[in-house]
């Protein structure tokens, strides 16, 4: 199960770069580059301090080292395509200030299981400027095949987890994307439910 699980979480990270990096520059979605930067930083410190921290290889944790990839590379693809809806707004400002304030305490204290807790927190703080901004605008801007694919990976990579760290990153981005998921799925409801036609008024415009 642990091979299967591997290679699986490699073949869902690859699927969920290719297609997201093409919806993008389609313009068909408009992630937050604030929420891919702060993952960026998160995902790339998190795997140093589980290094660090342990006698374990990159391979041991393969969602947080497959994550690097996926995560600079859209970070990337969504700078250059991404539009002005992309950049950066006054929340997304403040949630980087919390960022920068963890990092420093990194660098100063040089406690890395700490640091690598503190750093799963900014992958926590990483998704509230998405949670923000559909809430703000009152509708999805993402893929939903996108981040079911992340639950799923984060999921498989149980599997494949070795030590506590490991273990805590995954749980941690399985409950983020359920969260994530549960809003996208609300708000289409209520999308939905504004936009249908109540049958009085097809009547009335039929006479």
């Amino acid at each position: 199960m642990g091979s299967i699980a591997f290679y699986g979480v490699l073949a869902i990270n690859t699927v969920i770069l290719i297609r997201n990096s093409y919806l993008i520059i389609q313009k068909r979605i408009e992630p937050s580059l604030a929420m891919w930067l702060f993952f960026c930083i998160a995902v790339i410190g998190s795997l140093w301090t589980y290094l660090l921290e342990s006698s374990y290889s990159p391979l041991d944790n393969i969602l947080n080292t497959s994550d690097i990839i996926l995560v600079v590379t859209l970070s990337i693809v969504i700078l250059l395509f991404g539009g002005k809806k992309a950049r950066f707004n006054r929340f997304e400002i403040l949630c980087l200030g919390v960022i920068l304030i963890i990092l420093l305490f990194w660098y100063i204290s040089e406690a890395h299981l700490i640091t690598n807790l503190s750093l799963q927190l900014i992958q926590l703080i990483a998704y509230f400027p998405v949670y923000y901004r559909m809430l703000h605008s009152g509708r999805n801007s993402e893929s939903f095949l996108t981040w079911i694919l992340l639950f799923l990976v984060s999921l498989l990579s149980l599997f494949t987890a070795h030590g506590l760290l490991a273990i805590i990153y995954s749980l941690r981005a399985t409950l983020c994307t359920a969260v994530l998921l549960i809003l996208m799925i609300r708000l289409e409801l209520r999308y939905k439910r504004q936009s249908r036609v109540p049958m009085t008024q097809v009547e009335a415009s039929g006479q």
